[in-house]
């Protein structure tokens, strides 16, 4: 019985650091960032930018942007709401747009 009882022990010692293994051989990290800046303007605050934004993660446009430009390498979508969830535009690499009212308050990168 002793025997057995030390067999499943190694199984699960085996499976433990092969597991282990595995999750070491991951990427620490499967975020990735934008490379590059975003400008845009507030018209309470003015010109402010992003460096390097994180891709995936919905960013405040402090007060809102009346303009913006997308000077990283990945698209940039604009939405209308601070949660990114009402979609006012996208931007490529490369383009500006200026926006009336109402203005975007929120950028996800992406």
């Amino acid at each position: 019985m002793k025997t057995t009882y030390t067999s499943k022990a190694a199984r699960a010692a085996l499976a433990l650091g092969a597991a282990l293994a595995l999750f070491t051989a991951l990427p620490t990290s499967t975020a990735y960032a934008a490379n590059g800046t975003f400008f845009y303007h507030s018209p309470q605050s003015g010109d402010l930018e992003m460096e390097d934004p994180d891709n995936g993660e919905c960013r405040l446009l402090l007060q809102g942007a009346d303009s913006a430009l997308n000077q990283t390498d990945t698209k940039a979508t604009l939405y209308f709401d601070q949660g990114c969830e009402e979609p006012a535009g996208t931007l490529l690499p490369g383009q500006s747009k200026s926006f009336g009212a109402p203005i975007p308050h929120s950028v996800q990168f992406g």
